[in-house]
């Protein structure tokens, strides 16, 4: 009598199955860790925004930003968007400025203000300046 060697039908299907799922982990595993990196990046980008109010400030004496660095709000502005479309707020009085932005893993505002503070939501920032819902 002569024994086939092979895989059965069913052996084929348990191993595709297994292959399956493990690759589904691994997508949902790769898609939180993209949406950690953008998120590192929206903070990063809000922290050159700080450094552009605070040079802007130490060379017209206001937050308000004015050329040339409302050009290079601009630009990180957009590379804001481009991780998560969305509205940056930035808020500024002669005194004090605040800036926000949703971050796209949990949903929350990341903000910073003219007195040191970065953190997440729910913040006034600054002397009266609010940008945070």
């Amino acid at each position: 009598m002569k024994k086939n060697k092979g895989f059965t039908l069913i052996e084929l299907l348990v191993v595709i199955a297994i292959i399956g799922l493990l690759s589904t982990i691994v997508l949902v595993s790769l898609n939180s860790a993209r949406n950690k990196a953008k998120d590192t990046r929206i903070k990063a980008d809000l922290a050159q925004v700080r450094s552009l109010a605070e040079l802007n400030a130490d060379t017209s004496n206001t937050y308000v930003l004015a050329v040339p660095y409302s050009t290079q709000y601009a630009t990180l502005t957009a590379d804001i968007n481009a991780q998560v479309p969305q509205t940056v707020v930035y808020n500024a009085t002669a005194t004090a400025y605040g800036a926000s932005a949703q971050l796209t893993g949990t949903g929350a505002f990341w903000c910073v203000d003219s007195t040191g503070v970065s953190k997440a939501e729910g913040a006034t920032l600054g002397v009266g300046v609010t940008v945070c819902p």
